[in-house]
């Protein structure tokens, strides 16, 4: 079995996300909302005897793989090829509620290199860019059918680029003559649209439209929030919850909601007193994200812009303690 992905601070995440001492005197329940290649569930597995994982993959494919490298666990793992924002909204009434739960909401390397299914500008392949390959929208759709304004304003928020707007416009110009097929068309535009000193820099020219689009196509940043939600909701009292950020915007979502969360008195200010009850539904276990050693990023450098929150689930959160989750234009 070829296994090319490398779980990004999986040490870090056993130890703050360990089933151990109270609440779990009795077998523990973690979801994987993340599946993957399963790295992180096998650690966990292997490091834990009495544990048992749900692992959520939405895409068909990467579980296979999962399937086979953990079928050595038997009974202890059960698999769902689903969304998490679908799984935790609608948790199955056959499965016992979670003590711990990790999202890595990182792309895997698998992805990337055998997919084929253009999430690199590395290879010629089509593009596609969807996760679960039964989504209605890919790639080739929104670069052959979005209006430079769309286009300009989808790769500026969900990519951080700053030349949106000559890319997008590049983009209008070529599919004018004919579509933009496969993703080292795209990146040949995106490289050639740039200005030249933009070229030879840290990462790719086409690095963050490509993220911007594979964000956009699989609705990433939208589905964040109401997972986040459901899966605080379905928790355990006295379980964990870790997330595994990438990038600034999913880990501004992540971070707000963790401080809302952990907030004593949520009252909207034009409230005279306090009626919420002022009390913390969550702890933060870490109050600074967990980064990854220097070791780590030389070793797998994939890891660099990983960061890890924590929390342990106090008491039972209510709508009020969701204001301002979704606030930030997502």
């Amino acid at each position: 079995m070829d296994i090319v992905h490398t779980p990004v601070l999986l040490q870090e995440c056993l130890n703050l996300l360990s089933p151990v001492g109270e609440p779990f005197e009795s077998t523990a329940v973690m979801v994987d909302s993340t599946l993957g290649e399963g790295g992180h569930t096998e650690a966990f597995l292997s490091k834990y005897p009495s544990l048992q994982v749900i692992g959520l993959d939405a895409d068909s494919n990467i579980q296979k793989k999962a399937k086979e490298r953990l079928s050595v666990f038997g009974d202890r793992i059960h698999f769902y090829n689903t969304w998490f924002n679908d799984f935790y909204e609608n948790y199955p009434s056959s499965e016992r509620h979670p003590d711990l739960i990790l999202f890595d909401l990182g792309i895997s390397v698998f992805h990337y290199e055998q997919s084929k299914r253009g999430f690199s500008f590395r290879y010629d392949e089509s593009l596609d860019m969807r996760l679960n390959e039964q989504s209605p929208v890919s790639a080739y759709d929104i670069v052959n059918s979005y209006d430079e304004k769309s286009l300009a304003d989808l790769i500026y928020l969900y990519g951080e680029e700053r030349y949106s707007r000559r890319i997008a416009s590049a983009i209008i110009a070529a599919r004018s003559v004919k579509k933009i097929a496969s993703s080292k068309e795209l990146a040949d535009l995106i490289y050639s649209a740039v200005p030249a000193q933009y070229r030879h820099g840290g990462i790719h020219p086409a690095t963050r439209t490509f993220q911007a689009l594979r964000i956009a196509v699989n609705g990433e940043l939208l589905r964040l929030p109401k997972a986040l939600e459901s899966a605080f909701n379905v928790l355990n009292i006295g379980g964990k919850l870790g997330v595994i950020t990438f990038h600034s915007l999913e880990d501004r979502i992540v971070k707000n909601y963790f401080r809302n969360l952990e907030k004593k008195c949520v009252c909207p200010p034009e409230f005279p007193k306090c009626v919420c009850g002022g009390q913390s539904c969550c702890e933060l276990i870490n109050r600074k994200p967990v980064l990854p050693s220097q070791e780590e990023i030389f070793n797998n450098s994939p890891s660099r812009s990983a960061k890890l929150r924590v929390i342990r689930k106090l008491r039972e959160a209510s709508e009020r303690h969701l204001l301002g989750i979704a606030g930030d234009g997502y």
